[in-house]
């Protein structure tokens, strides 16, 4: 359930995190003196709302009852530690008066709901009941009995969100029919349980809804309006650097300089966790979103008043799939959908398509569950996943841990699918009881899955489901591998690696090629590292990192790199100090095991120290090179190689020098920081020479997996991840000690470079713009394919001479102090000057030339993308991008879809669009539209020195998702795009200017 408890005083800092009027979910209710609630979704309600054109979308829509609820205290929190409810019980005791007002209200509703019939108590086999539910089995429909797992909890979302205004019977109608509907790309409205935010992407959220509280007030309605309805988890993690490495002292030393950059930043948020009602924010140093989440945040089954439903979740994180792993249904979206989400406004999506993935066999000895997840993402990339979830099933199953499950979940956005789906069953069962969860949760949580039809047990005969399409992957097939150079889903055999890398040097400058000439190939460029001599050449690895959710939350690898490092030590090999090796588990509980299990000692000794708790290199927090090293790098132009267990390596993300970026596992991380190059063949070359002069080769160092099991076994124990998480909620030292103000409204500072209050409301009134065309745009950009979100909005390090480092400078920042874009997305100045602003991004009006540069093509100037924009934006110049295949592929970010609406684009022309990144350009009011199949601007012959004209409907009643638009030029030409609104609730969104619009003028009207 939700536990109610009153906020502690604001001077209280131990407890700052629990104060912020947030429920947490406690599945132990009916040990609890509270009695059970009967709950059921709220009546039909008049949404007050009348729109200026006749289309037919939902308004938001908010219960009173529950209104009342929330507000008719000073504070709520989901803070409190749901594991102990017990401790807890003198709150519930003093909320009681409010509870049962709140029962009362809901009592009427019951019998207004349209499935009440299904309504129905789920006893406990020792008497009484655990709460109440809507029950699958009792519709008596058989289709239900077919649908694929992850297609249930979308209907019981939708039966017991269904009010017949935001969620109607039709729409529960569509669900049960999915064989029959999906395939004609429906749209249904879906109300996840929780949000996930990291503070990437979470300092811009909070910076929107304190923008969006001043709107309101302008628009002379109540403020407070603005607050989470659902329970909101921010986890900060994106800030750590690797600023010290090999030493002792990096997680404090790291820390340091983490706060030190990020003060205002973190005080923002903490004001947020206080200001904003079911906000719960997760302080620096705990942990990566997604291993927390999974193994503390997710309930898996929430019981909330006694009433029993799935977990689900949206986050603004891409890699939210990761609780997928856990059987909770979730996955990324934009950070502007997710704060509408927030808000009560129901995600509109189609009903999507479901691929079921076939496992059976066992993987060979020695072979990673990371070798298993980068061969699953080269398949279903070539399967076609896009818009999709993924559903694995089969005999296959029973071989893979739950963070090997966990593993394959979280790189659902490489292989481009929605979600990747594993249905609870008793491994998942075995996992919540190892990560510290009750007896008594995972008794309800089994209990409620039976019942509703959505645990699966395999030891019973399996009906077979029916799926949109079919894959199978034999676990023994896999082999060890890696991917790289440029993308994850370039699949690189082990045994293949040496070849691969010297076609990456022959081939021409592409995914998988530098084009380095032939006799610079086998250059070895000799420098001193520190008094010490030192040489490197093509291929080099230079940056060696473990890091990275994807992998940091899975013991067997975690533990077999530590046994490498074992052998290593032994046999005497050791990393090269030239490497910069780093270690960033993804939680504190990651650094017991590798205490008890005595393996961290050997892991400092090759240099892989403890850094931080956070994604790090991942995300391209990967801190300076040594100069020495950099120097050589750059004065030669080497490729430059970097090796880490994370889940993305596109060009310019993990550090600008290297060219090269191999994702691994954390054991091949180790071997190919022993070995120091990837140029090698592990199979038939030797890593080094070992302390009695022998070669040491990759089979001397390789643990067997029965090692690994073994040290698992005795090493990773339920007390860590208990005591671990008590910790969690008590902050740390440099968190408690940030004071925050009380206020409601948040107090600008206009010197901030950090905080800044955006643009997007200004001049903002109750009447919605109503569509806009383009007239006369001029093509800001022209891309080929695969430009992902880190091209459009990077999230690491601002360049010297960028816009957005000028901006800097005027304001008194020293370079040493820029930090970098993702952490200062709370500041629109600086990601509007941030946009197109990646290194390696190739524009195609600038010859192929690398940089973030282009043409004005009034002037004919060649300048940043940032100064051409505000050039055609100051002339009253519309303009527009146009682009290849996956376009905005990579991380949820909104600020790529910000930034270039704050630089004045108007529109997109793509072959293709990433799932989120779409979304989120339609979100800010900027026009999505598809190139014909087998069209692009190469065929059709544009240069993007033409003018275009995109004609649209001056009435949104007359715009229909999907439908042909016409494109024309200045110089005759004209083309045919499919408009890219998928459904009618985003036409809504692109009437009001935005979905930040369009909740704000909803929630004024109520």
């Amino acid at each position: 359930m939700y536990l109610p408890t009153y906020c502690s005083s604001p001077t209280s800092s131990s407890s700052s995190i629990l104060r912020a009027c947030r429920f947490r979910f406690a599945s132990t209710l009916s040990s609890s003196p509270v009695k059970n609630y009967s709950f059921a979704s709220p009546p039909r309600i008049s949404a007050n709302y009348s729109s200026p054109s006749s289309v037919n979308y939902r308004s938001l829509s908010f219960s009173s009852a529950l209104r009342s609820l929330r507000c008719s205290s000073t504070r709520w929190s989901h803070g409190v530690d749901w594991r102990s409810p017990v401790s807890l019980r003198a709150q519930i005791r003093t909320a009681s008066p409010v509870l049962e007002r709140f029962e009362r209200k809901i009592a009427t509703m019951a019998s207004e709901h349209p499935f009440s019939g299904i309504f129905t108590a789920l006893p406990k086999p020792g008497g009484g009941e655990f709460g109440k539910f809507y029950s699958l089995p009792a519709l008596n429909d058989p289709r239900i009995e077919k649908l694929p797992y992850s297609i249930r909890i979308l209907l019981e979302s939708a039966i017991r969100n269904c009010d017949n205004f935001q969620v109607t019977k039709e729409d529960v109608e569509k669900i049960i029919d999915w064989e029959n509907s999906a395939p004609k790309q429906v749209e249904i409205p879906f109300k996840p349980a929780r949000v996930l935010l990291q503070d990437f992407t979470g300092v811009p959220a909070v910076v929107d809804l304190a923008s969006m509280r001043e709107a309101i007030k302008d628009l002379g309605s109540n403020p407070d309006k603005i607050n989470p309805l659902v329970p909101v988890d921010l986890v900060i993690d994106h800030s750590v650097q690797v600023d010290v490495a090999r030493s002792e002292n990096a997680v404090q030393a790291n820390m340091d300089f983490e706060f030190k950059r990020n003060k205002e930043r973190f005080a923002f948020l903490k004001w947020g966790s206080t200001a904003f009602r079911n906000m719960l924010v997760v302080p620096p140093g705990s942990g990566i979103v997604h291993q927390v989440n999974l193994e503390y945040l997710g309930r898996v089954v929430f019981n909330t008043e006694g009433i029993l439903y799935p977990d689900s979740v949206v986050g603004t994180d891409s890699h939210t799939t990761m609780i997928d792993g856990l059987g909770v249904a979730g996955w990324g979206v934009g950070g502007i959908e997710a704060e509408a989400t927030m808000l009560g406004q129901p995600m509109s999506m189609v009903l999507p398509g479901v691929v079921g993935f076939k496992l059976s066999g066992k993987m060979h000895d020695g072979v990673t569950a990371t070798d298993l997840v980068l061969t699953v993402t080269q398949m279903l990339r070539k399967h076609g996943v896009v818009g999709k979830f993924v559903e694995f099933y089969g005999e296959g199953m029973g071989q893979l841990s739950l963070a090997d499950r966990a593993t394959i979940a979280n790189m659902s956005p490489e292989y481009g699918a929605t979600m990747g789906f594993f249905p609870v069953d008793h491994v998942t069962l075995q996992y919540l009881k190892l990560t510290g969860r009750t007896d008594d949760t995972v008794a309800m949580i089994e209990a409620y899955l039976r019942a509703n039809k959505m645990f699966v047990d395999y030891n019973e005969p399996q009906l077979e489901r029916v799926y949109s399409s079919y894959l199978e992957l034999d676990l023994a097939d896999v082999e060890p591998c890696i991917s790289g150079p440029k993308r994850p889903h370039d699949r690189v055999p082990l045994k293949d690696m040496k070849a691969d890398w010297h076609s990456c040097l022959d081939n021409k400058v592409g995914f998988k090629g530098f084009a380095v000439p032939k006799e610079q190939q086998d250059k070895v460029v000799k420098f001193s590292f520190h008094g010490q001599p030192a040489e490197l050449k093509n291929g080099s690895v230079v940056i060696a990192a473990i890091t990275s959710c994807t992998n940091t939350s899975n013991p067997s690898v975690m533990l077999g790199a530590g046994l490498v490092a074992k052998k290593a030590c032994e046999l005497g090999l050791e990393v090269k100090p030239w490497v910069k090796t780093s270690l960033a588990p993804g939680s504190g509980v990651v650094t017991k095991y590798l205490l008890k299990s005595g393996l961290q000692k050997y892991l400092n000794q090759q240099g892989f120290h403890i850094v931080g708790y956070g994604c790090t290199t991942c995300i391209g927090n990967s801190g300076d090179l040594d100069e020495s090293v950099a120097s050589a790098i750059t004065d030669n132009d080497l490729v430059a190689a970097a090796v880490l267990s994370g889940n993305r390596n596109f060009e310019g993300r993990v550090h600008p020098l290297t060219r090269a970026n191999y994702l691994a596992s954390p054991p091949l991380v180790m071997a190919y920081a022993l070995a120091g190059t990837v140029d090698i063949d592990f199979e038939k070359e030797p890593i080094g020479t070992g302390k009695d002069g022998k070669s040491v080769y990759f089979r001397d160092i390789w643990p067997t997996s029965a090692e690994i099991a073994e040290v698992v076994q005795s090493s990773v124990l339920p007390e860590m991840f208990k005591s671990t998480y008590e910790a969690i909620t008590k902050g740390n030292e440099f968190w408690n000690q940030l004071s925050v103000p009380s206020s409601s409204l948040y107090g600008w500072d206009s010197d901030s470079t950090y905080i800044h209050k955006p643009p997007y409301f200004d001049g903002m009134t109750m009447d919605p713009p109503g569509p806009r065309g383009v007239k006369d745009a001029y093509c800001l950009l022209l891309f080929g394919d695969s430009i992902t979100t880190d091209h459009i909005s990077p999230a690491g390090s601002i360049q010297k001479d960028s816009p957005a480092a000028k901006y800097l400078i005027e304001r008194g920042v020293d370079r040493r102090d820029f930090n970098s874009y993702g952490s200062r997305r709370g500041n629109d100045e600086v990601m509007a000057r941030g946009t197109f602003a990646n290194i390696r991004i190739v524009n195609k009006l600038i010859n192929g030339e690398v940089g973030p540069k282009t043409i004005h093509i009034p002037s004919g100037e060649k300048l940043y993308v940032y100064d051409a924009a505000m050039k055609y934006k100051s002339a009253g110049q519309d303009t527009i991008v146009i682009a290849g295949a996956e376009y905005g592929s990579g991380s949820s970010r909104d600020w790529a879809a910000k930034g270039p609406m704050l630089q004045g684009v108007k529109a997109v022309i793509a072959k293709s669009f990433e799932r989120i990144h779409r979304s989120n350009l339609v979100g800010m009011g900027i026009i999505p539209l598809c190139f014909k199949a087998g069209e692009d601007a190469e065929t059709l012959g544009l240069t993007g020195h033409e003018r275009y004209t995109i004609d649209l409907p001056s009435k949104t009643s007359e715009i229909k998702p999907g439908q042909d638009i016409t494109v024309t030029t200045d110089q005759g030409k004209s083309f045919t795009c499919t408009l890219r609104f998928d459904t009618e609730v985003e036409l809504a969104y692109f009437d009001h200017g935005g979905i930040l619009q369009y909740v704000i003028r909803n929630l004024t009207k109520q």
